[in-house]
């Protein structure tokens, strides 16, 4: 879970890269925070931004998201529908977090915890290479739509 801390980190790690944090730049960050489960494509968060912003453009927020991925404060996702999401970096652990992915519903949900600790150390011990980070989504089908689909037995 992110603390509030989170947007004041994010904004600290964007003035050291010299950017100047504008009121456009600073709304896409605050909207990224408040909806950091959501995964949302540049698109979606711009709908988002645009409430709380109405004079930014879609190119200002796809900008925006491009720095952010270059500092490592988000991570570019792609799930099976082959559209570019954006995922918040939490200082919680180490590595991209995992994601369960529902095929029915389309639902996404996150594991924080590093569940591959093992397969890294067997991949640096056969094949001597270090991993640095890694990104595993796991495709099924969620409790909600299990549950709905038993109903209709």
């Amino acid at each position: 879970m992110l603390q509030p801390e989170e947007l004041g980190q994010i904004e600290k790690k964007l003035h050291q890269a010299g950017l100047k944090l504008t009121p456009q730049r600073r709304a896409t960050v605050k909207t990224l925070v408040r909806l950091h489960e959501s995964h949302l494509s540049a698109e979606e968060l711009f709908a988002k931004v645009k409430e709380a912003e109405p004079e930014i453009g879609l190119a200002t927020v796809y900008r925006t998201l491009e720095v952010l991925a270059e500092l490592k404060i988000v991570n570019r996702v792609s799930f099976e529908d082959g559209i570019t999401r954006y995922d918040l970096r939490t200082e919680d652990s180490g590595h991209f977090h995992h994601h369960l992915l529902c095929q029915i519903c389309g639902a996404v949900e996150e594991i924080h915890e590093d569940l591959l600790v093992d397969v890294e150390r067997k991949v640096k011990e056969k094949y001597g290479f270090e991993v640095a980070d890694h990104r595993l989504t796991f495709l099924g089908v969620c409790a909600k739509c299990r549950a709905k689909r038993q109903r209709h037995l």
